[in-house]
């Protein structure tokens, strides 16, 4: 553009007067500016180009959710679906079902980082069978660490009550602490949100995510005990320790759930822990009347025919199996019938 020339008789330094044309420009584009400012500031808030921030998470970065690996390790050729240990003290009943299943060295290699997730969601002492018994988790992490040389063992859960309190009189702090494994406490900081394909209830929820970080290989290991909300907790059920947020809205539709729970983790074992089982007035327990000697251990690699085989033999059940092992049945997670796949070592 021309540069304008200066009035003759125009002080040097003196302000231009500006064109029509100029001028039009400038309130013009003024009038832009402010429509845009009151259009970002009145627009309804899920309108483009909204400034309007009701709750204040406009400006939180959505975080995109992870998905967990598949942990499972196919079974060697003739093994069983589900082995039962019985007879001997906890590390006895442990190695008859793992050798029944082939062998824990097939499961585990040298140089893997291994969670084990037991159930320890309340303050109880392990009499009251409520938790996870501690010689049978101590037992698993030496043989994982002596007999199949992993790298580390990771024990983590998300108790209900206090989780430093729980893991302490559950007398499971001490027995990882013994056998050289490590336990993870869960804080603000240690979830993200997982998304599970195909789950109805938890398909972008809070995880207990930092344990498992780097871990290739996972195994559950759950007492079997009543439940008043499920009929029964046990192997399947205890993946709910894993899960953050307002997990108490579940209970309403706890069989819908704990299926779920089954799509979220292909975990590489589940192991039941019956050493003693709750009876009656579970998951909490507290009186040790409601407590009978199981002696038996069962490692699977189906977790569902391991919670229908501990819900006939273990809980003694003859009702209908409950909903959540038929209804992860549909979802492909395994299958309830256990006729023909189970090995007992007496």
């Amino acid at each position: 553009m021309a540069r304008r020339e200066r009035p003759a008789g125009e002080p040097a330094g003196a302000p231009r007067q500006l064109t029509r044309r100029a001028f039009l420009t400038r309130a013009l584009g003024a009038a832009g500016v402010t429509s845009a400012a009151a259009y970002a500031a009145y627009a309804p808030e899920d309108w483009p180009g909204a400034a309007r921030d009701a709750d204040g998470l406009r400006s939180v970065p959505a975080v995109k959710p992870f998905r967990l690996t598949d942990f499972r390790v196919a079974k060697p050729v003739g093994a069983p679906d589900v082995a039962v240990g019985h007879g001997g003290d906890a590390m006895t009943r442990l190695r008859k079902a793992l050798d029944a299943l082939g062998g824990l060295a097939h499961y585990v290699s040298p140089g893997d980082i291994v969670l084990l997730k037991p159930n320890v969601a309340f303050d109880r002492a392990p009499v009251l069978a409520a938790t996870t018994n501690p010689e049978i988790l101590a037992a698993l992490i030496r043989l994982i660490l002596v007999d199949c040389r992993a790298q580390e063992v990771r024990v983590a859960d998300n108790p209900i009550e206090s989780p430093a309190d729980c893991f302490a009189k559950s007398g499971i702090a001490a027995a990882v602490a013994s056998a050289g494994g490590r336990v993870y406490l869960p804080d603000a900081n240690a979830f993200r949100i997982l998304n599970t394909p195909d789950s109805r209830l938890i398909e972008n929820w809070q995880f207990f995510h930092r344990p498992l970080t780097n871990a290739n290989k996972v195994i559950g290991v759950a007492p079997v005990k009543d439940h008043n909300l499920c009929l029964a907790s046990m192997g399947m059920k205890n993946w709910y320790g894993l899960l953050g947020g307002r997990r108490n809205q579940f209970h309403q539709d706890i069989h819908e759930l704990v299926s779920d729970l089954s799509l979220m983790i292909r975990p590489t074992l589940t192991i039941l822990d019956g050493t003693y089982v709750l009876m009656r007035n579970g998951p909490t327990g507290g009186d040790p009347a409601d407590v009978r000697p199981g002696d038996a251990v069962v490692a699977a690699v189906d977790p569902v025919a391991a919670d229908a085989w501990a819900y006939r033999h273990l809980l003694s059940r003859t009702t209908e199996l409950p909903r959540y092992l038929l209804l992860a049945e549909e979802k492909g997670t395994g299958s309830a019938s256990t006729e023909g796949r189970v090995r007992e070592i007496a």
